[in-house]
Formats: structure tokens, C-alpha cells, sequence
């Protein structure tokens, strides 16, 4: 089998120790393996990045084992071409596992390139993921926090979430809040309703009278506070994420950390080196140009694509990677189920809500796109095709530095048009009618 690469290594990571298999030819050209094994402190990764030097090795590869890769890529990214490799691609024979045999198995393959590397952004992108997906976490966590204060709420046969939208709004909050130093008199607690709300007092009154103990009053108080403090917290992240946003002027170039699949496709990659580099607020504002992308959503997705699409062959491939297109299955000339795969959960949850806004805009293209299926393919199958629009739309946007424009919807009005003039008579047809379609000639003026 050819070799690729003649200085290589494979590194099988712990969460205390790494075995490290390095591969280089001798003067005869044969091939010597040498096998140790180092701690995972940092002193310990600088001996290995030491050892690794003094063998000559150029590349070394390591799999995605949840957070324990991270020091040690921190470490080698700088003097080795590191490379990730997802497990379920390099997943060795059973029955032959040992840690050696596993750092040697990855050596093997990175040496006759049969390792595809994964994508791993740069330092700064790696920074505003972080903050991005910690922020999430907080509005998920606040999100549990109300449901808990819902379940409190009817423990206390308190039914303020039947009449009221929004129990963390204004009216609500003022409500809860009265409840809690003691005010128990529904008619009182229903007179701090505001806004349209006040038309809705006496089901509050109704919703409001419930066996509130003060074991309950502890409990709305402490999940009213935890909620003050989630909100905090994401206003902070907020407001870091801007600054690190406003701080990178342009994407950085040649970042030793930037390992990725890059395109084969000489025409998108010319395109993309011919345009200026793009700035990560520019790439917000263009972003939110998108149906259904707001500031917040576009900086998330910012934080997991970067700016540079040239890594993507194509807007297919992009949406491939983010897993919210159909995969495929198919074997002996059949195919079978071609459901879409996992994909990230730090993207497609951003994708699918911005393709639930997205439908929500009368007569624009996802609207009409998500109308056209959800009919016959339904309601799950519909989002994501609109998801899988904005994807493509998002690479459009950031290849060419151009807001996005809406497609022609001519085709999609008339298939629509077309499917209700047969819906109805078939409709009629049902009643024992036969009807004659013709259209109105406009008047002459």
C-alpha cells in the first residue's frame, strides 16, 4: 500500500495517560515503530511534543475522545500538523484492543492517508464557540427552570399558566412576586394584571385562587431568583460575545489550528480567495438578511462555520455536514431509509428554530416551501427542508459577500395554485357537480 506520510504518529488519549505510536523509516527505508507512554499534565504533553520533535514527525492524528483531546491538540497544534479523526472512521478490529495496538492502528492509517481529518476551527473561532454554547446552555437551563416554577404552580392549584401566555412576563412576575410576600387574596393579586391582560381579570381571579403553603412560597422564590440570575448571566455573555465579535476585524489566515476538509472545487475556492477577507460583524449583518437568521442566531452559526466557505465544496456538502439533508442507504440496487443524521446539537436546534420563524413570514420562499410539503410529507420533514434551505442560503451568502435575496417564487404560487383548483373539484365532483374552470378576463379600462 503507498505511504503518504513517513514521519507520522497516532496518539490513543486518556484522561491520564497518552500512548503515543510513532511510524518513521529507517536508512534502509523500512519501517520502525517506537511505542511510550506519557501523563496528561501539561509537563507531560511538552515531553511528548519533545519526543515526537526528535523522531522528525510531521503529522499525527488522535480521536475525538469527548473533552481529554483538547490539551493535547493545545500543545501539538503549533509544531505538528494534528489532525482529529472521528472514531467511528478509524474504529480498529474487535477483539485486538489494547492502547497500544489502538495508537498503533491510528498511525497505520494516517501513514497510507486512509484518515480523513475533521474540521477544528481557529483559536478565536474556538474562543466565540465557547462562549456561544455556554450561553445556550444558560437559556436552556432557563427554560428548565420555568417548567420546574410551572410544576410548583400546580402543586398549589394555582392555574396562572392557564390564562396567562407568558408566566415570566410583567403582569405575571408581579403576581408571583406579591404571592410570595404573603398576599393570598386572588381579587388583589388579579388587580396587578397590566396592559390587555386587565380584560382577563376575573378568570385570574379564578386562576389565582389556589392552597398556596409557604413551602411553596420558598420554592416560587427561589426559582424567580435563579431565573433573575440565568438572565444576568446571559446578558453578560451577550455582551462578551459582541466585544469578541468587534474584535475580529478579519478572519485569521494560515492559523496552525484551522485543520479541516478543504475544497476540491478550484472554481469556489478561486472565487473565495478573490474576495476580501470577510469581518465577523459583517458576516452578522449579512447573516440576518436571511429569513428566519436573527443577531443571535447568526452569531451562533457564525461561531460554528467561520467565515470561510472555501473548506465546503459546495452548499450541498456544507448541508451534509450539518446533517439536515437525507442520508444514504442504499444496497443491491434498493434504497432504504435515508433519514437525516444526528448532526450537532449545538447547529440543527438553531437551523430547525430558524426554519419554524422562517415559515412564519407570509409569502416569502420558505413560507411557500414549508406549504408546498408539510401536506404530503409533513410537518418534521417540511422544517428541515426549510432548514436545509437556509443553509444553503447562508453559504451563498457568506461565498459571494452579498445579502440574501429571495428566490423566485413564480413556480412554487403556481403548483400551489394549482394542487387547491384540483382539491376543489374534486370537492365538488364528491358533491355530484361537474365544474368547467375558465379564467376571468380583466375588463378593458
Amino acid at each position: 500500500m503507498e505511504v503518504t506520510f513517513t514521519h507520522c504518529a497516532g496518539l490513543d488519549v486518556h484522561k491520564k495517560t497518552v500512548v503515543a505510536c510513532c511510524i518513521t523509516p529507517d536508512a534502509q527505508g523500512q519501517k520502525v515503530v517506537e511505542t511510550r507512554t506519557f501523563g496528561a499534565m501539561t509537563a507531560d504533553l511538552l515531553a511528548l511534543s519533545d519526543w515526537l520533535s526528535s523522531r522528525g514527525i510531521t503529522h499525527v492524528v488522535m480521536e475525538a475522545t469527548g473533552e481529554f483531546w483538547k490539551p493535547v491538540f493545545n500543545i501539538l497544534e503549533g509544531s505538528f500538523e494534528a489532525w482529529l479523526a472521528n472514531a467511528h472512521h478509524v474504529k480498529n478490529v474487535p477483539g485486538r484492543k489494547t492502547d497500544v495496538k489502538d495508537a498503533e492502528w491510528l498511525a497505520e492509517l494516517l501513514r497510507h492517508g486512509l484518515v480523513r481529518p475533521s474540521f477544528i476551527p481557529p483559536l478565536p473561532q474556538r474562543d466565540l464557540r465557547d462562549l456561544t454554547r455556554q450561553r445556550t446552555i444558560h437559556v436552556q437551563e432557563r427554560a428548565t427552570v420555568v417548567n420546574r416554577l410551572h410544576k410548583v404552580l400546580e402543586w398549589a392549584n394555582i392555574k396562572l399558566t392557564s390564562v396567562v401566555t407568558d408566566v415570566t412576563g410583567v403582569s405575571a412576575r408581579a403576581m408571583l412576586e406579591a404571592m410570595v410576600q404573603g398576599q393570598s387574596d386572588p381579587q388583589l393579586l388579579a388587580e396587578l394584571a397590566k396592559g390587555q391582560l386587565r380584560k382577563k381579570r376575573a378568570a385570574l381571579q379564578q386562576a389565582l385562587s389556589g392552597r398556596v403553603r409557604e413551602h411553596h412560597r420558598f420554592l416560587i422564590a427561589s426559582h424567580l431568583s435563579h431565573m433573575d440570575y440565568l438572565e444576568e448571566q446571559i446578558a453578560l455573555y451577550d455582551d462578551q460575545i459582541t466585544q469578541h465579535i468587534e474584535k475580529q476585524t478579519a478572519p485569521p489566515e494560515g492559523d496552525p489550528g484551522s485543520t479541516s476538509d478543504k475544497s476540491q472545487d478550484t472554481d469556489t475556492s478561486a472565487k473565495a480567495k478573490a474576495l476580501p477577507p470577510l469581518s465577523w460583524a459583517d458576516a452578522v449583518v449579512l447573516l440576518d438578511t436571511i429569513t428566519g437568521i436573527g443577531p443571535a442566531s447568526a452569531k451562533q452559526l457564525l461561531a460554528e462555520f467561520g467565515t470561510d466557505m472555501s473548506r465546503f465544496p459546495s452548499d450541498a456538502h456544507m448541508a451534509s455536514w450539518c446533517k439536515i439533508c437525507p442520508g444514504n442507504h442504499e444496497s443491491a440496487g434498493k434504497r432504504h431509509s435515508g433519514k437525516t443524521g444526528t448532526g450537532s446539537r449545538w447547529i440543527k436546534p438553531v437551523l430547525v428554530q430558524a426554519a419554524l420563524a422562517a415559515k412564519k413570514v407570509k409569502d416569502s420562499f420558505p413560507a411557500l416551501l414549508y406549504s408546498r410539503l408539510v401536506g404530503r410529507r409533513g410537518h418534521k420533514r417540511a422544517i428541515v427542508a426549510v432548514a436545509h434551505h437556509i443553509v444553503k442560503a447562508m453559504y451563498h451568502v457568506l461565498l459571494n459577500h452579498e445579502p440574501y435575496r429571495e428566490p423566485d417564487t413564480t413556480h412554487l404560487d403556481r403548483h400551489l395554485k394549482e394542487k387547491k383548483m384540483d382539491r376543489m373539484c374534486r370537492e365538488f365532483a364528491r358533491l355530484g357537480y361537474n365544474v368547467k374552470l375558465e379564467p376571468i378576463v380583466a375588463a378593458a379600462a
